[in-house]
């Protein structure tokens, strides 16, 4: 090898170490499809402020809602694969397969980086109500199918889901309202125009913690550390039973591995760290904090779980 070509050789060897070393070079773009001021808004803003700190960078929350989730993961799947744009999905983004007849990107538009939080749901009721105990609950729908009815924020919730696998599996009949969010579902739960419905604990905690609302049962398989005397539902009436509210991180197939594995390894940091733990329990999430394979696991899982309730229960969009 003659010295010209030694020399050529070290200059791009130098020039890739380099461009590895440089990301981020500006602003990296969180895109979060839902609106400001809800859970996942709060959380990927707790962890956009940390990440950007250790990345050296800004890390801008770009809010895109609309249309369950799909208008913000369409644009993050269209953007282009170089690190600088991220999304923060949630749930939504394994059932919205399954109830659109057409999504706005490819199923294979975007790469699982890491999962970041599990958030159980609580079943809850007024705080009036006769039902004190989640077998209550299940014993008066068997005894008048039909009669009892559940709020959700709409037909591609997870509290509708989470509440219609109930249903699929113990074969009850119940009816479901429809609203076209999750708060004036809590306050007509709250007000006794709706029997019960599931709720985030972000949303219903305080109204619990006043006694303005019952919390009867947990979906996790283990009870939350807000409500550690609320049994789970699979310890009480549906063994087995699971259902989350998840929020991860994605971005466009063809990012760099090198790239990637640096947001990667960043966020998992960041998600161990005393304080960002401490301000996503007090939200009534569980940091997670996964590796690319193990989120790409979790929402095979999740898509195969959600696709089969949909289906048994043909459920279509409100």
């Amino acid at each position: 090898m003659n010295i010209l070509v030694r020399g050529l050789l070290a200059v791009c060897l130098c020039a890739a170490a380099l461009a590895h070393a440089a990301y981020p070079e500006r602003p990296i773009t969180l895109v979060v499809p839902y609106a400001p001021g809800g859970s996942a808004d709060a959380l990927a803003r707790v962890l956009a402020v940390r990440v950007g700190q250790k990345l050296g960078t800004s890390v801008i929350v770009d809010n895109r809602p609309g249309a369950s989730g799909t208008i913000g993961a369409a644009y993050a799947a269209k953007a282009a694969p170089d690190g600088y744009t991220v999304l923060y999905d949630a749930t939504p983004y394994s059932i919205n397969p399954h109830l659109f007849p057409r999504m706005p990107y490819a199923s294979n538009a975007l790469q699982p980086l890491a999962l970041v939080a599990l958030a159980p749901n609580i079943v809850i009721v007024r705080a009036e109500s006769p039902l004190k105990s989640i077998k209550d609950l299940v014993d008066k729908a068997k005894a008048g199918p039909g009669k009892m009815n559940y709020a959700s924020g709409g037909s591609g919730t997870v509290q509708r889901l989470a509440a219609e696998l109930l249903r699929q599996r113990l074969g009850l009949d119940m009816v479901h309202v429809g609203y076209k969010s999750g708060g004036p579902a809590i306050v007509d739960v709250m007000g006794g125009q709706v029997d019960f419905m599931f709720s985030t604990i972000a949303a219903s905690y305080p109204l619990v913690s006043s006694g303005k609302l019952r919390a009867l049962a947990v979906s996790s398989p283990q009870r939350s550390a807000r409500l550690p005397d609320v049994p789970t539902l699979g310890e009480t009436v549906v063994p087995g039973y699971e259902a989350y509210e998840w929020n991860g991180l994605l971005v466009p197939v063809g990012t760099p591995v090198h790239i990637a594995e640096k947001l990667q390894k960043t966020v998992v940091e960041v998600l161990k760290e005393d304080d960002v733990k401490r301000r996503f329990v007090d939200l009534g999430v569980q940091p997670v904090g996964s590796t690319p394979a193990e989120f790409a696991d979790f929402l095979k899982k999740e898509d195969a779980k959600w696709a089969d309730v949909i289906r048994k229960g043909n459920i279509k969009l409100d």
